[in-house]
């Protein structure tokens, strides 16, 4: 197998979706760290082995290991000298992710062991051979993370019963709002007040089980939509504009060529 990494910071499932995946094979003493991450990352060890830190504990891990990598901790893993690991990596964000995991044993135990087992392993070579695609890509490694997931609460599971948050709900709430009236010209104090909540609130929950800020979402959202109108209809840039909210065109072709890196025209041009 190829070194290869992967990273989809656009087309997101609000849900669960892969951000980030990869593959590598570690020169002796290879190290990263310390840092903190914004997703959960599952890395999972091939051959070889090293250590982990985290939450002040050293895992020393092997060959069919993985490991958890929670968003805000503090962590750190380096290959062994004499035995560097090779390992592949799975990142995960999205509201339902934490709730998904916790269904597991990992989020307390931060490693688990895959011994033989076929199935999860499959997974990981699965999204190697995803990250090949021209098209859907994006759809085929969500598919894969449903059923990594699935497999991991089967197989590992956690002791805690899933829990309905509330501050959950608040967020697929504001999910489903921002879904009904992208095109109107929606403020988060629209939506706070929708939810009868404080937006100082929303904002703290909305970037604690998404990662990112509500704004941001609402961006991605929008620009979402004008892509879709760009590849499936001939509408012109000032229509598709006015019909994500956007009542100057030149503001609104600037915030797309700020996320996508090319002008709407280009975009439509390009695909």
């Amino acid at each position: 197998m190829m070194d290869f990494h992967f990273s989809n910071d656009f087309f997101k499932n609000i849900d669960a979706m892969i951000y980030t995946c990869g593959y590598e094979n570690c020169e002796p003493g290879h190290s990263y760290g310390p840092i903190m991450r914004n997703g959960y990352l599952i890395h999972y060890v091939l051959s070889g082995a090293g250590i982990y830190k985290a939450r002040g504990k050293i895992f020393r891990l092997k060959a069919g290991d993985a490991f958890l990598i929670c968003p805000d901790e503090l962590i750190y893993y380096e290959a062994d000298i004499h035995s560097p690991w090779t390992y592949t990596w799975i990142g995960m964000q999205g509201i339902k992710i934490k709730g998904y995991l916790e269904r597991t044993s990992l989020p307390d135990n931060l490693v688990i062991h895959y011994g033989e087992d076929e199935e999860l392993k499959l997974c990981h070579m699965k999204m190697a051979e995803a990250n090949e695609l021209s098209k859907n890509r994006d759809l085929m490694m969500n598919s894969i993370l449903y059923e990594y997931l699935f497999l991991l609460v089967r197989k590992f599971p956690g002791q805690k019963p899933p829990v309905n948050e509330k501050p959950s709900c608040h967020v697929e709430e504001a999910l489903q709002y921002i879904e009904d009236h992208y095109c109107d010209s929606i403020t988060i104090q629209d939506i706070a007040d929708y939810l009868n909540i404080n937006r100082s609130y929303l904002h703290r929950i909305f970037k604690s089980y998404t990662g990112a800020s509500i704004q941001s979402c609402l961006l991605d959202y929008r620009i979402r939509q004008a892509c879709i109108l760009l590849k499936t209809t001939s509408l012109s840039v000032r229509v598709i504009a006015h019909s994500v909210s956007y009542v100057d065109p030149l503001y609104f072709s600037r915030l797309f060529r700020q996320k996508m890196g090319v002008s709407p025209s280009e975009y439509r041009r390009n695909g």
